[in-house]
């Protein structure tokens, strides 16, 4: 049945990420809450989170086939809100333990989903033959943003989690239902070839640097949602708007450089946008550490949101145009590999947190991501020499002929000028 609004394929795409990210979004500003309500530290914390990412993993190893069978549209249209419903649930977990087996069925739907988002989006951009790829990323970010405000907002008029996740599942279905109800997938780029896809890609040494650099945004990323509402509790005994406000503006800052980033890496190369972001991303993290206020945190929050905004995507898009192996093999390779960060990263940070303090937790996460712009910067130098010899680089070839036709340009002027002064 044929349900809600008419809108163009895109626009679907974008509010099925931005409904998606709201309806997983609510519980992070209520972390610091259900962590005093468990009374537990935040490496105990840390570890009960674990079980989100562990379903995340299963999911997008597994459950593609079973996508495929059930159907898109269905799947969809069911596991959104039924993804509203199984937080609602996991925050009545009476301890950490419970917690943690609360959020493995919460890990399997988000992964699903980000199946059917992300190919949905891959493929509509293929019709458009124009990029959507960080744009519907960017509603994602925007869908979270509203979480937040929303989160931090019941939670500074007193309500409970557990009423305010419950108030968040009919939103969700009624949302879906509005936006989603007319949803048609869009057909496939490529007609299937009958191969069977291997469960787990081996990675490839470029898939392997791609990762490095990928495994510090993620953990980032994942640090600031996880974390920085109780960074704000913690350090600067901010109240719950507060904290509530510090997710929404990391959201936002993604969000809006999500937004614009297509037109950007259009314009520049990719290369030069990751290091841009990488380099933000380092800034980021050192206000957060040296912080003595909590407005200026909340700045190096927001930078952190547009470091972590555009290098998975960019990863992505590295990985599928390569042509050593098929798109989604590579593609598969980075994506399986690089959510190892989500399964390492929140309990170790919250371990660090425990016995030297969450500004060093986060500096840790800060050195995590140095060693991997040295290792790929080092990598991508040791694989141009190996593969060029001296003097025979195209990179390099192609800059030195491009300052040569400006040489020339610029003395055919000089020349010109001069003989019309001559004739003066």
């Amino acid at each position: 049945m044929i349900l809600g609004l008419k809108l163009a394929s895109q626009h679907r795409v974008y509010a099925g990420f931005a409904i998606y990210s709201f309806a997983m979004g609510n519980i992070f500003p209520r972390l610091p809450d259900i962590k005093r309500a468990m009374g537990i530290e935040d490496g105990t914390l840390g570890l009960a989170l674990i079980g989100t990412p562990i379903g995340t993993l299963i999911a997008l190893t597994l459950a593609t086939p079973i996508l495929e069978r059930v159907g898109f549209r269905r799947a969809l249209l069911w596991l959104v809100p039924l993804l509203g419903l199984a937080y609602a649930i996991a925050v009545h977990a009476p301890g950490p333990a419970a917690l943690f087996l609360m959020l493995l069925p919460v890990g399997l739907m988000i992964g699903s989903i980000e199946i059917i988002l992300n190919v949905e989006a891959d493929r509509t951009e293929f019709l458009l033959k124009r990029r959507i790829m960080n744009r519907a990323h960017s509603f994602w970010s925007i869908g979270f943003f509203g979480a937040g405000l929303f989160g931090g907002a019941l939670a500074h008029l007193g309500l409970s989690p557990q009423l305010h996740l419950a108030l968040v599942v009919p939103m969700v279905a009624a949302a879906m239902a509005l936006f989603l109800g007319g949803f048609e997938p869009a057909p496939a780029r490529f007609a299937a070839s009958g191969d069977k896809a291997p469960m787990f890609a081996r990675p490839t040494l470029p898939i392997l640097i791609l990762v490095a650099v990928t495994l510090s945004a993620m953990l980032m990323e994942g640090a600031s949602m996880d974390w920085s509402a109780i960074y704000m509790r913690t350090v600067f005994d901010s109240g719950p708007f507060v904290a509530g406000i510090t997710v929404a503006l990391f959201a936002f800052s993604q969000a809006t450089t999500r937004f614009f980033a297509d037109s950007f890496v259009d314009r520049y190369s990719p290369s030069g946008v990751a290091r841009v972001l990488l380099a933000t991303m380092m800034v980021g993290v050192f206000i957060v550490f040296f912080s003595p206020l909590p407005f200026i945190s909340m700045l190096g929050f927001a930078l952190l949101g547009i470091g972590s905004s555009a290098i998975f995507p960019l990863a992505i898009s590295a990985a599928a145009q390569r042509t050593d192996r098929p798109a989604a093999i590579n593609v598969a390779a980075l994506s399986q590999i690089s959510f190892v960060a989500f399964l390492l990263g929140p309990p170790l940070l919250g371990f660090v947190s425990d016995h030297w303090g969450i500004r060093s937790a986060l500096a840790s996460a800060y050195l995590s991501l140095c060693s991997a712009w040295r290792q790929r910067a080092r990598s991508a130098g040791d694989r141009r020499r190996t593969q060029y010899p001296r003097g025979q680089d195209p990179a390099r070839q192609e800059r030195g002929s491009r300052r040569e036709l400006m040489k020339h340009e610029r003395l055919a002027r000089q020349r010109h000028l001069a003989k019309l002064a001559a004739a003066a």
